[in-house]
């Protein structure tokens, strides 16, 4: 080997090795391209995820706010109840106490009718002792008459 041909063999090995570097350079770039894009991919796909998650996150606070909604009717409509029973319970009472005063004046008025048989009794006896009295004052007048 002489001197001549040495520096385009030198040249050649090293245009050799710069298109062996160039090569692995497109090579790794095209394998970078490739993991860029299935990072791409993972990225849209957790984007995705994160908006399924979003939307059912979302679903939940309605779902949740209707059932606080619900639990909120559920109580004013105890309330309701528990208002009716107690006005309830109060006309029940005024009942029983009207009903206890009735059934006083009722023996107060019995107790009245006692009282008047009574006095009437009394003075039918003291009218049928009279007329007994009428009789003998007249039987007494009769035979003294005779």
């Amino acid at each position: 080997m002489t001197n001549d041909h040495t520096p385009p063999e030198q040249n050649r090995q090293q245009a050799e090795s710069v298109r062996e570097k160039a090569e692995d350079g497109r090579q790794d770039a095209e394998h970078d391209r490739g993991s860029t894009e299935g990072h791409r991919n993972s990225a849209e796909s957790a984007r995705n995820e994160a908006e399924e998650f979003r939307r059912l996150a979302e679903e939940a606070r309605e779902v949740h706010d209707q059932h606080r909604e619900a639990l909120e009717t559920v109580r004013q409509e105890r309330e309701h109840v528990r208002e009716a029973g107690e006005t309830a319970r109060a006309a029940g009472e005024e009942a029983r106490i009207a009903a206890e005063a009735a059934r006083h004046a009722a023996i107060e008025a019995v107790h009245a009718t006692t009282d008047t048989l009574q006095a009437t009794l009394e003075s039918m006896k003291v009218v049928e002792e009279m007329r007994r009295t009428l009789r003998d004052i007249r039987d007494v007048n009769k035979l003294d008459s005779n």
